[in-house]
């Protein structure tokens, strides 16, 4: 069992920002591979789809506490798991995630690192206790480093931007799934 989590802000105002590139990939991924319409489940404050790929069961979620609060959705789901007698490891945890530090376009995934200031990462490590899981960085730093990164996180992709932005969420659909049926390690071995 794997539980992917996108990072973002719900509503409209923030739908095509920087900071909801987690939930663009999630939404293209659960399209592509035709999981149910995600559902609001309010026990997690979140919205939830699931399936099975291949023999492993897919668990996508799409926080909807604003990213800043994003690890009370996970830790209520993997606590949900546990009373289910499903004990979540959390390198079955993996999160999608804008990633300042990283080039406009590259994908990276690492393991047991730090935030790196990313606000939702800090409270997913902050509630569930551990930075020990998965996260397939997509790297959103511009050419010139933004005066302010907050602003520069809730602005929406340029017209330069969003021409590359289908290539880039494919290229993460694509290393998720090679994760999914191929194990992790094969992923990571082909960070760009």
């Amino acid at each position: 069992m794997k539980v992917i989590v996108g990072l973002g802000n719900f509503g409209n105002r923030f739908k095509k920002t920087r900071h909801n590139l987690g939930f663009l990939v999630l939404d293209e991924f659960a399209k592509e591979n035709r999981f149910p319409k995600f559902k609001m489940e309010k026990e997690f404050l979140a919205k939830v789809s699931e399936k099975k790929i291949g023999k492993e069961k897919i668990i996508l979620v799409k926080p909807e506490t604003f990213i800043n609060n994003s690890g009370l959705a996970v830790k209520r789901i993997l606590e949900k798991l546990r009373t289910s007698n499903i004990e979540p490891l959390t390198s079955n945890l993996w999160v999608v995630h804008d990633d300042l530090d990283i080039p406009f376009g590259k994908i990276k995934i690492s393991f047991g690192k730090s935030s790196g200031g990313h606000k939702g990462v800090e409270s997913i490590i902050n509630e569930i206790g551990t930075k020990d899981f998965f996260r397939f960085r997509v790297g959103i730093k511009p050419e010139k480093k933004p005066k302010n990164v907050g602003e520069f996180v809730l602005q929406e992709f340029t017209k330069k931007e969003r021409e590359k932005l289908k290539e880039i969420i494919e290229k993460t659909i694509h290393k998720i799934k090679i994760a999914i049926e191929e194990g992790i390690e094969k992923a990571r071995s082909k960070n760009e």
